[in-house]
C-alpha cells in the first residue's frame, strides 16, 4: 500500500510520461532515455530519473515495493534518496545483460555501481528498504516474504537534507511501466547485523 501521507508530501524530480493511482498502488510510465548517472566509465551525466520524493530524516527508514515485470536492458525501479543533482543513492533492481540485478548506485560527484544477479525474482514483488542512521544508509532488499538481504552500506553526511521515495527509469527503451505496490515509512534498522 502507498502511504497517503508520503504521497501528499512528495514531488517528482522529473515528471514521468504518465502516472496514476491504482487502488492501493501507483503505476508509473517512464520516459525513454531517462536515467540517473554521473560520469564514471560512460562519461555522461543523466539527471532525469523519475523519483517521487518526500522528506527523509537523519534517522529514518522507508520501504518501496514493486512488481518485477520488466525485462529490457537497463530498465530499473526501486528507492531514490537525493540531496542534490550530484549527491544521491538509488537502489533496486536493474536489468543488465538480460538478467535482473539487485544493486545500488552511490553518487557523490561521480557514480559507482554494484549489482548481483537475481533471475528468480522475475515476476515477483520486490521490496527495497533504505534505513538512515548516523553517517550511513543501509540498503536491504527482498522478494515476496523472503528475508531481507543486505545490498549496500553507504556513507552519508549526517547533516545532509535528503528526500526519498520510489523511482524508475528506462535508459534504452520506450514503454516501461512499473507497478509500485507499496511505499511506507518505518523505523530505522536497530543494527547492521
Amino acid at each position: 500500500m502507498i502511504d497517503p501521507d508520503l504521497l501528499a508530501a512528495a514531488s517528482w524530480t522529473t515528471e514521468p510520461a504518465a502516472w496514476r493511482r491504482t487502488g492501493d498502488g501507483l503505476e508509473v510510465t517512464a520516459v525513454q532515455g531517462s536515467d540517473a548517472w554521473r560520469h564514471t566509465s560512460y562519461g555522461f551525466v543523466h539527471d532525469d530519473a523519475h523519483g517521487l520524493l518526500a522528506p527523509f530524516g537523519a534517522r529514518d527508514a522507508l520501504e518501496v515495493s514493486f512488481r518485477l515485470t520488466y525485462d529490457q536492458q537497463f530498465d530499473q525501479a526501486g528507492v531514490l534518496l537525493r540531496a542534490a543533482p550530484d549527491t544521491w543513492v538509488k537502489a533496486g533492481v536493474e536489468v543488465s545483460d538480460g538478467v535482473p540485478q539487485v544493486g545500488a548506485v552511490v553518487t557523490s560527484g561521480r557514480s559507482d555501481w554494484s549489482v548481483a544477479p537475481v533471475p528468480d525474482w522475475s515476476g515477483r514483488e520486490v521490496t527495497v528498504r533504505a534505513s538512515r542512521d548516523g553517517d550511513a544508509v543501509t540498503v536491504r532488499a527482498r522478494v515476496d516474504d523472503e528475508p531481507f538481504r543486505l545490498v549496500r552500506v553507504a556513507p552519508v553526511d549526517p547533516g545532509l537534507q535528503l528526500a526519498a521515495g520510489p523511482y524508475c527509469c528506462a535508459p534504452t527503451r520506450e514503454g516501461l511501466v512499473v507497478a509500485f505496490t507499496g511505499w511506507r515509512r518505518t523505523a530505522p534498522d536497530p543494527a547492521l547485523h
